[in-house]
């Protein structure tokens, strides 16, 4: 008799590359203001080889996040790591950090040196660095695998006798030259014409595939995250709010704020929910849940039905943990639902 195989033990989930714990950035306030509490507790992990997109919208705190994971805000408390190295803010240790981590901006235009070469914009980098190599084939590689090819047919022209997308491809080979482990892109297709995005985001999928490149994409669409990203994490006045893997957050979204974010997509099959007002100063973040002025479960009665009203005008929500395979939400209305729907009351 025959005994059927073992099952297969799950791999280990890889080490994450880049962590953010207890991340707080707050920024002095104006005319005795209270401080500004850009991000307020964030805890990030973001896997090699994973694409995690960041979405909100502005002034919600992404950008100044992703600033602090490339070291160009030091937090006002918490710690950045990479490769479980927490970030030192010497001169030296960024300089070597950045050859590690690149960023890719929004405008191809305001990131190119009208002055300078496609050639010169791509091997800025290599110089700055002090590239020991052959400059010429390294920055042939890089444009190549951005998409410009042959890649000598680009090397003497100016930003401006480029397309937008052949712009922004020179963008990313510069981010490409130095070999980085992980590239954080601040709305990569933002200026972009429609016809244009998805040539960009599918270079990015590939070089993902081909390199094992992870990328942190920062981005108010969430239509360009279901697109590219393997993980989101929704934040709002400078926390995040829900995170998971993308079809989970993306199809069956928990937190009233990704529903109404998302309710306004083509096709979304959703009512659109129009959100009241601005979000608040983040010199002044409301007490209890950060998002109880503008949300329509609570302005509906929805929450009150529930009886977590009360709760989401006074009790404030835990950070949610980093890295976790499961969806995970801060709100007092989703938690309750979700312990209905599982028997738990």
């Amino acid at each position: 008799m025959t005994t059927a195989p073992a099952a297969a033990a799950r791999p280990a989930p890889a080490a994450p590359l880049l962590t953010a714990s207890s991340l707080h950035i707050t920024f002095p306030g104006r005319h005795h203001a209270p401080p500004a509490r850009a991000v307020d507790g964030v805890d990030l992990a973001l896997a090699p080889g994973e694409i995690l997109a960041l979405v909100g919208e502005s002034g919600c705190g992404k950008t100044t996040l992703a600033r602090a994971l490339l070291g160009l805000v030091r937090p006002t408390s918490g710690e950045v790591a990479f490769a479980d190295v927490p970030l030192d803010y010497s001169s030296r240790a960024l300089k070597a950090y950045r050859r590690r981590v690149q960023l890719i901006l929004q405008d191809p235009s305001g990131s190119l040196n009208p002055r300078h070469t496609v050639y010169d914009a791509v091997a800025e980098g290599l110089r700055i660095h002090r590239y020991d190599g052959d400059e010429r084939a390294a920055v042939a590689e890089a444009l190549s695998r951005a998409g410009l090819r042959p890649p000598e047919r680009f090397f003497l022209r100016y930003p401006h006798e480029l397309s937008g997308g052949q712009r922004q491809r020179v963008v990313i080979a510069g981010a490409l030259v130095l070999g980085p482990e992980l590239v954080v892109a601040d709305e990569p297709v933002a200026s972009l014409d429609a016809s244009v995005r998805g040539e960009i985001l599918a270079l990015l999928l590939r070089l993902r595939d081909e390199l094992g490149l992870s990328a942190l994409v920062v981005t108010h669409d969430l239509g360009l995250a279901w697109n590219i990203a393997d993980r989101v994490a929704v934040m709002y006045l400078g926390r995040i709010v829900e995170s998971g893997p993308v079809e989970d957050v993306l199809t069956k979204p928990q937190h009233p704020y990704t529903q109404a974010l998302l309710s306004v997509l083509p096709d979304a099959g959703r009512e659109p929910v129009v959100l009241g007002g601005e979000p608040p100063d983040p010199s002044r973040i409301p007490s209890g849940c950060r998002f109880h002025a503008r949300c329509h479960i609570l302005a509906s009665g929805e929450a009150e039905a529930a009886g977590v009203a009360q709760r989401c005008r006074t009790d404030e929500l835990p950070v949610l943990p980093a890295g976790s395979e499961e969806p995970r939400v801060a709100c007092h209305w989703a938690t309750r639902r979700t312990r209905e729907e599982r028997g738990q009351r």
